[in-house]
Order: structure tokens, then sequence, then C-alpha cells
């Protein structure tokens, strides 16, 4: 077993595993008191504290080169390079006192012409094993002449940052340094930060090529249609891009060039809350020996994970490598899209399940980036929150929102596909009242999108949202698709939907002065 020299990286560890096999990972995970193994044969691993994004505690480095460029605010947060330094030097000598250390090299982009080369370096057997499904693992002789990375993570995450640093927040950082090509985390143990880390590089390089970023996950049906499905955290991206009948491009992330899509990455990232083999066999059967299953709850004796609990978290999650979803489609590269589908959590339930957009209505959704999310309360009916993520991913967007918007237009004016809304959240009522779409039905609207069906009937439009919504869909009862028909109080129902449409109008305020006349004219009729 051979180590290998972060001399360059001024780390002087001298055992270092290199892009170790998954079996010698469990082994160092298991000794090091890091993990169990489930009764699935998956890594069963806990992230301590942290069991979600630090977004508050995220910075990019204000550099000469690039500060023209970025959107600074709540999401991109300035860091001088001094602080940045400090925390570099924080986290390499904090590795250097560690007796063992992991390397990961591996590949962001399966699209030769645009994949970076990414160097993660870790302390943790089980951050090595989760890097190792998410990013594109390089054959033997391309990790041969691997050479120098494009960027390296440099995950000190089990020590903290000194919140009395200059512009720190906490006592957790992490670090983003473009013109090193450095990321630094201190003080969090999340896995997530990393592919998250490689997400927002790319999303900073592609566009400067003319290349869109996404945060969607893809697949492609057996005539080489491609469909792309934008979302937030449980909206559906994972759950319904894993579908037998059509290939899977990658269930988060991609990148649209003049020659078609391509994934980021060489693994899945699924939430695992309320997994079941009934509801998402791809996923199920994917949790299996090489998976990692971050701050899961297990039967001490069985080993058996109890999905439906949130003890720990209620983002519990699942990687595992892409090939393990039996149709994916490798190398994970395809054509032009021909739909493209946000999808968004409706916890207010006055979205319809499906509706078809013009283009200046994608344009206004795509910026938008609405979700619902259930406000948690003790007591009582739990009220939704609204949640607008700018490009369905504004933690990860580095340019202004517009920019994105504007290369999306572009590609889908050049691609002519076809943009639709699709609500996974609740029907009948808001959450406490009405109950959560049927999985089965959206399945069926999906169908209908990708088989051509839905765009030969009628449509109406909503009144308010101004959205075209289909009179019928096949497998999907008529009353469904009429959010109103659905809701026993109709008083109830205008006055709920009246209060989303404000709440989108004073969202898009500050992205107004960015957008055309057309597009601002594209949301709800307030």
């Amino acid at each position: 077993m051979s180590t290998f020299d972060l001399g360059s990286h001024g780390i002087r560890t001298k055992n270092v595993l290199r892009n170790a096999a998954p079996a010698l990972l469990y082994e160092q995970a298991i000794l090091r008191g890091e993990g169990r193994v489930a009764s699935s044969g998956a890594l069963m691993a806990f992230s301590g504290e942290k069991t979600g994004r630090s977004p508050k505690d995220k910075r990019v480095v204000d550099e000469k080169s690039t500060t023209g460029d970025i959107w600074w605010g709540n999401v991109n947060i300035k860091l001088s390079e001094k602080s940045f330094v400090i925390n570099r030097q924080r986290a390499v000598d904090f590795l250097n006192t560690r007796d063992q250390l992991f390397v990961v090299d591996g590949y962001a982009g399966w699209d030769e012409r645009y994949r970076l080369k990414i160097r993660v370096v870790c302390l943790n057997a089980y951050h090595a094993l989760f890097m190792h499904n998410m990013l594109i693992r390089p054959t033997a002789e391309q990790l041969a002449h691997f050479g120098k990375p494009d960027y390296v993570i440099y995950n000190a995450g089990v020590f903290p940052a000194n919140p009395h640093t200059s512009e720190m927040s906490s006592s957790t950082s992490v670090d983003l340094s473009f013109e090193r090509g450095e990321v630094v985390i201190l003080g969090t143990q999340y896995a997530g930060e990393m592919k998250k880390g490689v997400f927002t590089i790319m999303n900073y390089l592609m566009p400067k090529r003319g290349v869109l970023s996404m945060h969607c996950s893809a697949n492609e049906g057996s005539g080489g249609d491609v469909s792309l499905f934008f979302g937030l955290s449980g909206t559906g991206k994972t759950t319904l891009s894993a579908d037998p009948r059509r290939k899977l491009i990658g269930d988060d992330e991609h990148c649209w060039t003049d020659e078609g899509i391509f994934n980021i990455e060489g693994g899945c990232y699924a939430k695992a809350i309320n997994l079941s083999a009934e509801s998402e066999p791809e996923i199920w059967a994917a949790i299996r020996y090489g998976s990692v299953l971050e701050n899961v709850l297990y039967d001490q004796e069985t080993r058996v994970v109890d999905y439906t609990s949130t003890a720990i978290t209620e983002n519990t999650r699942c990687s595992y490598p892409v090939e393990y979803i039996p149709n994916a489609k490798i190398p994970c590269v395809a054509g032009q899209p021909k739909n493209v589908i946000f999808l968004t959590c409706d916890a207010f339930g006055v979205l319809p399940p499906v509706s078809r957009l013009s283009p200046e209505q994608a344009m206004y959704h795509f910026i938008s980036g609405y979700t619902a999310k259930v406000a948690g309360t003790e007591m009582g009916v739990k009220d939704p929150e609204a949640t607008f993520s700018a490009c369905f991913g504004a933690a990860f967007m580095v340019w202004h929102p517009a920019k994105y918007a504007e290369l999306l237009a572009t590609r889908i004016r050049k691609s002519g596909a076809t943009a639709w809304l699709v609500n996974t959240g609740w029907t009948g009522g808001a959450h406490g009242v009405g109950k959560r779409m049927s999985l089965r039905h959206t399945r069926a609207i999906l169908d209908a999108i990708h088989d051509g069906s839905l765009a030969k009937v009628k449509y109406a439009e909503d009144a308010l949202f101004g959205l075209n919504v289909p009179a019928s869909c096949p497998n999907v009862p008529p009353e469904v698709l009429v959010p109103k028909n659905t809701w026993a109080d109709k008083a109830k129902y205008d006055a709920t939907a009246r209060k989303l449409a404000a709440l989108f109008h004073d969202n898009f305020k500050k992205y107004a002065d960015h957008a055309s006349d057309a597009i601002r004219g594209a949301g709800p009729r307030v």
C-alpha cells in the first residue's frame, strides 16, 4: 500500500492514502470509529453537530481578477485574502498533526472539453468514500497521469475556524479562492460542503465559457429525448429523474453547452428521509456496499436503518456512484434537451400540478426559483413558508442570477425546448388541510410530457398566475389539474392564491432591474 506526497501543498504527513478502494475505506472508517455497516451494506457515518450546509459561513475571496464578476451579498460573502491565508494555514497546520490522511483525485464534468481536475485532502475515511462516489473516478492510467489539480479542497472540518479571525461569523468557515484554486473547510464535517464547493466552482467557470451550469437532474428517453428537472431540495429532482423507463444522466448538477448536456458528478446524492423500496425502488437498491449513508438512525442489533426517523436530522442523505442506478447512461452526456421541467413543492396548495410556460414565464420562474417548506411548530397547524432561491440554487450561484437566466433563454431558444412548471406539493388545501400530490399522478404527468400527449390537449389560462393549465392528462383525474376544484373552501383558496402571488411579486423586485418588461410581466397579476 503506497503513500502519496502532499509536500507541494505544505502537508508533511507521511501516511497518505490516495484514491483508496472502497473496501479499504470501509476498514479505515470502522477502525477509526467513523462509521458502521448498515444491513444493506452501505457505510453509515455521522457528521457531528452540522447536519446540513452552513450557507452563512460560506466565503468567497475578494480578488482583483474576479471581484467584478461576482454577485456579492448574502450568497457570496466577501473574504479578504489575508483571512483566507489564515484559515488555510490553520487547516494545513491541523492536517499536519494527523498520522494519516486521505486524498481523492477525480474529475468534475463528463465532457472532457470542460472537465476540471479536483483534489480532495481529508482526514475522514468516510469523506474520502463520499467524494470517491461524487467525483468522476479516473481510470488507473488517468490517475497515473493526473498531474497538477485545477482545484484543491482542504477538508479539516473537525477542526474549528478561529471565530476571532476577521470576517468570521462562527467557528465554521467554508472558503473559496478562485485565484489560488483552493477551498478550505473548517468547523463542519457535513460531507455535502465538498460536493457543493465543486459545484460553486463550476458555476463560476462555466458561464465564462458560455456554458450554462445548472442545479438540476436529467434523463433521456429511448428516442434520445432529454429532460431537465430543476428544483430545490425536497421537490423531487432525484426521485423523478430515476425513472426505470429512461436513462439517468444525473441527479443534481449539469451543464448545457452548444453540443448538449453533461453531468458534473460521478455519483448521486439522494435525500433518504421516508425512503422506501415501493416509492423509490432504484434509489433503494442503490443503497448497498460502496454507498455512504449520512446521519441516519439505525437499529443497534440488526443495523437496519429507520428511514422515517428525524431524530438526528430531516436531512438524512445517501451518496452512491451513478452506475448504481441500473439504467444510468455512461458516460453521462446527452444531446439537446426537449423538455425543461421546473419542480416546485407548493405547500400552499394553489399551483396547478402541471402548466406549460411561455419563454418569458420560464425566465420568470427560473429567476424566482420557488418552492415552499413546512414551518416547524410544536403545536397546532404548521403554516407553509415560501422559499425563493434564484435559478433553483442561489446558494451555489456566483454570477448574478440574470446571467444564468440569459444563458437558459439562449439555450431554450436554440434547442426549441418546452418549459413546464410541475407542482409536487399539496392539493385540496394547504399543508395541514390538503394532502401531498400523488407521486403516481406526478409520474403520469411526466409520462404525458415525454410521450408528447400533453402538448396536444386543450389549455386554459389561470387568471391570477397566468399559467397555461391543461384541461386533461392521461391517468390524472381532471379535477386535480385545476387546484381550486380540489378545495372545499373556495374563498380560502382565493385568499391563499392571492397571498402566494403577492409573495412572488415581492421577491421578484430584487431582480426586476435586470429583467425585460416581458419577463417582469410574466409573473402573477397582483
